[in-house]
């Protein structure tokens, strides 16, 4: 029997064995992609090249991924994802036709076996609430936005309204994260991280990805894995920005600490880190390593980004005097233009509180007076900035809401419960029909009778717009190639210019 010595002899040697064969093969791995790097760029000047394609196409990617598969019409986004749920019927999904079926029982032909929550599947009847909201019709579109949403009717030339979306999932968390990250587990990267790792940074000093959450919003929870990088490079992961003090925790010096010997200490950790790279090629180390240096440029550029006294009086007052108030959902919308003025690519905006299972009418109201003004405000800011017609803005929640009451149903007062298979969104800006309405509800806006959306349609639709075929951005995991629309979708051309 080999006595404790000779197992760690044996362990040492087969290690020296392996590290020497990768040591060989990384060395020509290295050695030849250097050489043959260098050759090609003496050949080509890239820079013109891509130049002459277009000014949306980024000089350099960082991933190698030969990105964008075609001219893109996005060069950055914000979407505005409303947690919890919006009501389509009492914003966008106009049904005159619901005030006569008021009190009655949702038919069990309209329903057709779909499932529904713990929270009303218990209840003996399913009675049908229209909407106690007003409706109009705005714009050369003639677009039907409700009451609650006066200053977002401004702008519906400018919206492309998806009416017939679908989801898979029915309760929150697992809804809002199969928005995020294409299924309904934790774990996958989050769209800002597929885009990050495809397309690059336009801005050294900034993450490619950041996520704002707005203070003047409460409802279900939200967890950072909805902007993580799931098994993509952790360098690909959103940054939250936070309203007050530190925008990025633990990114300031402590107290009474000038940070003259940071930059010292980080270059001795980079060169720890190169050595334990080139030992390894443990390709998390070079993220590491990509971080810490992000992290120390941030020191001096989110302070600047995220100081908005120099805005003029009139920014403010088309964003809302809540745009004064750091962290509120109009502030962050105003950030957000900001951010993009600076290179970020993606900026997620969460706001809570579209979750009325009880009190919708009010509930509604009150969301909208939140987010209303400063969400027309942004249209209208990147439309006279000149930005709007590069940068897509979306809007929307994880699933709708049910046409029939939740609860006790008065005539001026409702709940409605989640939703999934019929819902409404909007996109405006970059690559996007303005002004058109796309796809069709029945009369209880229960079921989509015309050009159903799928959140893997949603998905395909939006690579497509920053010209990525989205069936060809993978990464390999555990024996698999995984992306971000899993295994079905496909682009919605309709909804494109």
């Amino acid at each position: 029997m080999c006595d404790h010595h000779d197992i760690l002899r044996s362990n040492n040697k087969d290690l020296q064995s392996f590290e020497k064969q990768f040591d060989r093969r990384h060395f020509l791995k290295k050695t030849s992609l250097g050489i043959g790097a260098l050759a090609l760029g003496s050949l080509l000047n890239t820079e013109k090249a891509w130049a002459n394609v277009g000014s949306n196409m980024p000089l350099f990617n960082k991933n190698k991924q030969g990105l964008p598969h075609h001219l893109p019409k996005a060069k950055r986004i914000i979407y505005l994802f409303q947690s919890g749920g919006p009501s389509q019927l009492d914003l966008f999904d106009y049904k005159p036709k619901l005030v006569d079926m008021f009190g009655k029982d949702l038919p069990e032909s309209v329903i057709g076996g779909q499932r529904l929550t713990g929270m009303s599947g218990s209840q003996s009847t399913l009675p049908v609430a229209p909407s106690s909201l007003k409706f109009k019709q705005y714009g050369e579109s003639r677009a039907w936005v409700s009451e609650a949403m006066p200053y977002l009717s401004e702008v519906v030339d400018d919206l492309c309204f998806i009416k017939s979306m679908q989801t898979d999932q029915i309760n929150h968390t697992p809804a809002v994260t199969f928005f995020q990250t294409g299924h309904q587990l934790p774990g996958r990267p989050s769209m800002g991280s597929w885009l990050s790792y495809g397309l690059g940074s336009d801005n050294d000093n900034l993450p490619t990805f950041i996520t704002l959450v707005s203070k003047n919003g409460k409802g279900q929870p939200l967890k950072a894995s909805l902007w993580g990088n799931g098994f993509l490079p952790t360098e690909h992961q959103g940054v939250q920005f936070r309203s007050g003090k530190d925008p990025v925790l633990y990114l300031n010096n402590p107290d009474n600490y000038d940070g003259n010997d940071r930059k010292k200490m980080l270059d001795y950790l980079g060169r720890l880190n190169n050595i334990q790279n080139d030992a390894y090629g443990d390709p998390e180390i070079q993220a590491r390593m990509t971080q810490y240096e992000m992290a120390y440029r941030m020191q001096t550029s989110v302070p600047e980004v995220t100081d908005t006294s120099d805005e003029p009086d009139h920014i403010f007052e088309l964003y809302g005097k809540d745009s004064r108030d750091a962290g509120t959902y109009a502030a962050n919308c105003l950030m957000a233009r900001k951010l993009l003025e600076k290179g970020v690519k993606f900026v997620q905006l969460f706001h809570q509180g579209w979750d009325q299972h009880i009190g919708c009418p009010g509930g509604v109201r009150n969301q909208s007076r939140k987010t209303d003004q400063a969400t027309a405000a942004l249209i209208k800011d990147l439309k006279q900035r000149g930005m709007l017609d590069d940068t897509l803005v979306v809007w929307g929640g994880e699933f709708g809401r049910t046409v029939y009451s939740q609860g006790q149903l008065t005539d001026k007062n409702y709940g409605r419960d989640h939703h999934p298979k019929a819902f409404t969104m909007w996109m405006a800006g970059a690559g996007v029909k303005p002004g058109f309405s796309y796809g069709e509800t029945d009369d209880f806006s229960y079921n989509v009778v015309k050009d159903p959306v799928h959140v893997h349609d949603f998905h395909a639709t939006l690579l497509h717009l920053f010209g990525i075929d989205h069936e060809r951005l993978t990464f390999k995991h555990q024996g698999r190639r995984f992306r971000l629309t899993d295994v079905h979708g496909h682009v919605v051309k309709d909804l494109l210019t």
